[in-house]
């Protein structure tokens, strides 16, 4: 009986105030799809980093005959500046570092060039001597090239070595950029979502001041007065995180599995299981800050 009656005040709560618990779905709706995308965005960003940090190699960029950078004096690396450099990486110094490593020819690395930029006009320019023979080296920990470049940079030949890394930290500078920018207007957005939630439960129960006063009188608890309107916030914000929930899947499924997965073949993409962790959580943020927000707002109203 006393479930079937606060069942019922929810019932009519929810009827009264119908505007604003819309205007709580589509709040909470749209924060919590900003929060759930934001999440999958920096598991996003972490995979990637894995994947591709993983497969930046070191290049060891050797002198060629019009080279005046670094220790080069204009004349192409010997044979003998070559066989020290793979000296070095065969070293016992380097060896713990190194995972593998090969020579590219400056033929190799103009067939290379010339495939990689067969649409370019740039490509009836370059001759094969124009590009460096180079040493390409995967380090077991990708992190530690420090000790590949102090070990070689100053070997008679080398033009430069460099870490591929720094060519990808920009880009993932601008991916973490655009994850906490969405995080940023997801917590704005949340916050928008708290407010409206205590607003709506503060009118509901201004519009029902006749009824909680004669239940005040009649020796209700306040647990039992407060319960209804507990439990209108927490059904507002579960549609709308159910409706976010649904709107993750289907940015996962459709754009991620449906286009990017498709036209960048060879890059990893979060997936379903991916929004099995973030859905669910999502659902739990907006039940507990609906359960909380609401619980505050009809204490305080209570005690006016």
């Amino acid at each position: 009986m006393r479930l079937g009656l606060v069942l019922s005040e929810v019932g009519s709560g929810l009827r009264r105030n119908a505007s604003m618990v819309v205007s709580v779905v589509l709040v909470t709706f749209i924060s919590l799809t900003f929060v759930g995308t934001a999440a999958l965005l920096q598991m996003q960003i972490n995979q990637m980093k894995g994947y591709w940090y993983d497969k930046a190699q070191v290049a060891v960029y050797l002198c060629t005959d019009t080279d005046t950078t670094g220790n080069c004096t204009g004349a192409k690396a010997t044979q003998d500046q070559i066989d020290a450099v793979q000296d070095q990486l065969d070293s016992e110094v380097l060896q713990p570092f190194v995972d593998r490593s090969y020579f590219e020819t400056q033929q190799e690395a103009y067939d290379r060039f010339t495939t990689q930029f067969a649409d370019s006009p740039a490509t009836g320019f370059v001759q094969p001597s124009y590009l460096n023979e180079t040493f390409w080296v995967n380090l077991k920990d990708p992190t530690q090239s420090d000790v590949l470049t102090e070990s070689l940079s100053s070997l008679a030949g080398v033009e430069s070595v460099v870490d591929q890394r720094g060519y990808l930290d920009p880009i993932f500078s601008v991916l973490n950029a655009a994850s906490y920018t969405a995080i940023g207007i997801a917590s704005l957005m949340l916050i928008a979502a708290v407010l409206l939630i205590a607003t709506t439960i503060r009118l509901s129960a201004f519009s029902r001041r006749r009824e909680l006063g004669i239940m005040r009188l009649v020796g209700a608890s306040n647990r039992f007065i407060q319960t209804p309107f507990i439990l209108e916030g927490v059904i507002a914000a579960l549609i709308g995180s159910l409706l976010a929930g649904g709107a993750i899947i289907a940015i996962v499924n459709f754009f991620v599995k449906g286009y990017l997965a498709v036209n960048f073949v060879g890059t990893p993409f979060v997936g379903l299981r991916d929004t099995a962790i973030v859905v669910p959580l999502v659902i739990l943020v907006g039940i507990v800050l609906a359960a909380l927000s609401a619980n505050v707002a009809i204490r305080r109203y209570l005690k006016v």
